[in-house]
């Protein structure tokens, strides 16, 4: 496991492309829906002009590149995901046109998705993207953002899914598959490894092929071999080396050799670097503008730096997208309204079955027969969530807020009193863009200090006169953006120190965090008699919310990602891999606001040298991220990955398997008696962890391979079957540059989290 990766950084560029070239011949694309106009995309091509060609690789407006129109090859037009259809903006800036009907639904942002554990629900939830894209008469949808969850502190945290690849991988084929059985074709991002929003558009990802292959790979796989996705966007940052853009290994031998890629892929915004290396190595669409995929391609054919048939292999893999996708004439776009009735119910069922249920004494669902004064307290019982911070955004139909909500659900069953606690806090990236002198600063300073005081002592006060207090708490998407990680994970705008307020006067909190990220909850769980987080849970979030507060339906969510407990304990921070010095500017901020040589030292002076570089990133951690550092380094964490409680119990008895001994190509099938015990309807997800006992080569202590959403209602017993396929456990082997079997004996783990294993059954792998 901590086999070297710094002599990744001084191989040259033509040994690593010489070391990745082995593929699974089971995981590569279906490709049909593809390559069924090869013929007639080859006369088109036949019959396109060098200019006419070019013009295809590159923006024509900031979300369009062009078409043929004389050929009748309409342009392609892209939209901004993941999480909600962005607003309609002029053709070459971000200024909004200002429309109506281009309201759309705000979706739960990705670790929301994740946290429900549902392949089902990501299928519906790309479903749902998908009809309001086609309601706007956009192509390609920029999502799903499928990076893995590596930092608690990343930006994007709350955009992309888990820390864990297999969870990931199944919800982003789900997505995926929803997104284009509709007629929208999908664009994985960010490809690859883009884990940080600190110097993102500059740094380069030292990491070693087997934890490449095995960790942050997988969801992308997965959705381009599985999902079938037609498109790809780059990461602005490198991978040893090279851009994402025109990095030869991710986009040429990996996502197209390997994989069988057969669609297109486009560039981040201002993510390209170069003419000729891009072009020759992967990329199809320079975004959004065209220095280097315009008149310096076309000077670079001439110059016979690139081929005119290159050429030609890009725009044969944009037309095969295009001829994918129906374009959807302009007349018959923007008709009504985007958000609609269906879409909005997807988006509560999604938030429904989210909410992570973290501790509970018994005191939800709350008791309304006496018609209680129940105090709502913290800002972000009124905050929206769609829009903040920088990046992608919601204009939002609609957006119904935990305070809303309660109202909504709750009407004259209790007395809801109401205090904002704090202030909202705008840190983070959008903050820069504010320039104060020092006095400036001083007095602000002095007068939120003053504020807090005031905004404290009426939450106390309110509490005081309540029989229970929601704490509504978390972070916000200011908090939490694109284009800056956090600082650390406390709970901003003094939460902590306004909790322990309310707790001297009122011993009857129920906290809920509003966050897409963990938080420190040091001071809040000893304090809470319930503790909940409900995310940036979308357009219905509130409603959803409070239908579990009241017991209308049993919390289903379980997390995505560890909670720990304290950020030193997570694995990049405790190896001082991360934050790497300081933090420069970002590329997208820079647009809205509009092969490097090593001698070879010692390899400790590379390390450290390296390690106080902002712009290098290195992952020396490798396959330890998450749940696998913890489990292996044996550490306490404050929640495990995978955990939740429901209104009900869970039994689980009698875990077998078809077999004792399964070979290379086998299937092993297990199955197990789970019983709802408790009073309620409620959902268990069912999880199944590998332990390998005696393996040949070094793995975490264990790995989700399997998992299952089960709804069981009171005393019902139902027969669970999980399947990993034995080709699933293999390992990236890179001195034969291929996936190799570690056949040994291997514990199967079965329970309700990555820390509550309830049932075990050994097998051998043969």
């Amino acid at each position: 496991m901590k086999k070297s990766i710094f002599l990744i950084f001084i191989m040259t560029a033509t040994a690593l492309v010489a070391v990745i070239s082995g593929c699974n011949s089971l995981s590569r694309a279906p490709r049909p829906a593809l390559l069924q106009n090869e013929k007639q995309i080859q006369e088109i091509i036949g019959k396109m002009t060098l200019e006419e060609k070019v013009e295809m690789l590159h923006a024509k407006y900031m979300f369009v590149s062009a078409g043929v129109e004389r050929l009748g090859i309409a342009d392609m037009i892209y939209v901004d995901g993941p999480f909600g259809i962005r607003e309609e903006m002029q053709p070459n800036g971000w200024a909004p046109l200002g429309w109506e009907n281009d309201k759309a639904t705000f979706f739960p942002t990705g670790s929301a998705l994740a946290a429900t554990w549902s392949p089902g629900l990501a299928y519906d939830y790309g479903t749902a993207m998908a009809r309001e894209a086609r309601l706007r008469g956009k192509d390609m949808l920029l999502g799903p953002a499928i990076n893995i969850q590596r930092i608690p502190t990343g930006g994007r945290t709350y955009e992309y899914l888990s820390e864990d690849p297999f969870l990931s991988a199944r919800l982003s084929v789900g997505y995926t598959k929803g997104v284009q059985d509709n007629g929208v074709a999908a664009c994985l991002k960010h490809y690859a490894l883009n884990n940080q929003e600190n110097n993102r558009g500059t740094v380069n990802v030292i990491i070693g092929e087997r934890a490449m292959r095995e960790i942050y790979l997988p969801p992308f796989q997965a959705a381009v071999t599985e999902g079938g996705a037609y498109g790809v966007m780059a990461a602005y940052n490198k991978v040893n080396g090279w851009w994402c853009a025109e990095n030869d290994i991710l986009l040429n031998k990996i996502l197209r050799d390997d994989w069988g890629f057969a669609g297109m892929v486009i560039s981040d915004w201002n993510g390209t670097h170069s003419t000729v290396n891009a072009i020759k190595n992967g990329l199809n669409v320079e975004m959004p503008t065209k220095r280097f995929l315009g008149d310096a391609l076309i000077d670079s054919v001439k110059a016979g730096l690139v081929s005119e048939e290159l050429v030609n292999q890009r725009v044969r893999e944009i037309l095969r997208v295009r001829m994918a996708i129906d374009p959807i004439p302009p007349e018959k776009a923007n008709l009504e309204v985007t958000s609609q009735p269906p879409q909005q119910k997807i988006a509560y069922e999604v938030a429904s079955k989210s909410i992570v249920l973290l501790e509970n004494d018994g005191i939800l669902p709350l008791d309304l027969a006496a018609k209680p004064v129940i105090a709502v307290i913290g800002a972000n019982a009124e905050q929206k969530m769609s829009q903040g911070g920088l990046g992608a955004g919601v204009k939002t139909l609609y957006e119904v807020t935990p305070l809303e909500g309660l109202k909504n659900k709750i009407g004259d069953k209790a007395e809801i009193i109401y205090a904002k606690g704090y202030e909202s806090t705008a840190s983070g990236f959008g903050s820069m863009f504010r320039r104060r002198t020092a006095e400036e600063r001083e007095k602000e300073a002095r007068e939120k200090e003053e504020k807090a005081k005031i905004l404290m002592q009426e939450a106390v006060e309110v509490a005081s006169k309540a029989g229970v207090v929601l704490f509504i708490g978390g972070n916000n998407r200011t908090v939490e953006t694109e284009g800056s990680d956090r600082r650390d994970i406390m709970l901003p705008a003094g939460q902590d120190q306004l909790i322990s307020e309310i707790a001297r006067v009122n011993p009857n909190i129920v906290t809920v965090l509003v966050s897409g990220a963990p938080n420190d909850l040091t001071v809040v769980k000893p304090l809470s008699r319930a503790l909940l987080i409900s995310w940036f849970n979308g357009t219905e979030g509130g409603n959803a919310l409070a239908d579990v507060l009241t017991g209308n339906i049993s919390p289903g969510g379980r997390l995505p990602f560890t909670l720990p407990l304290k950020l030193e304990d997570s694995p990049a921070y405790a190896l001082g891999n991360y934050p790497q010095g300081t933090r420069g500017s970002d590329v997208f901020a820079n647009l809205v606001a509009q092969t490097e040589k090593t001698e070879k030292p010692e390899e400790k002076q590379i390390e450290k040298d390296l390690k106080n570089d902002p712009n290098t990133a290195i992952y020396s951690e490798e396959s330890l991220i998450g749940y696998r550092w913890f489990d292996t380094k044996k550490l306490p964490v404050m929640y495990p990955f995978g955990y939740g409680l429901t209104y009900s119990e869970f039994e689980y008895a009698n875990l077998k398997t078809d077999r004792e001994k399964y070979g290379q190509n086998d299937v092993i099938k297990l199955s197990l008696e789970l019983k709802n015990s408790g009073p309620v309807t409620a959902d268990e997800v069912v999880q199944a962890y590998v332990h390998r006992i005696n393996p040949s080569v070094e793995w975490p202590y264990k790995e989700l391979k399997a998992f299952s959403r089960e709804t069981l209602a009171p005393g019902e017993i139902r027969q669970v079957t999980l399947e990993i396929p034995v080709k699933s456990l293999q390992y990236w082997d890179e001195k034969l540059q291929s996936w190799n079997d570690d056949l040994c004996n291997i514990e199967l783990q079965v329970g309700a989290s990555a820390g509550n294993v309830l049932v075990k059954k050994e097998v051998t792998l043969k």
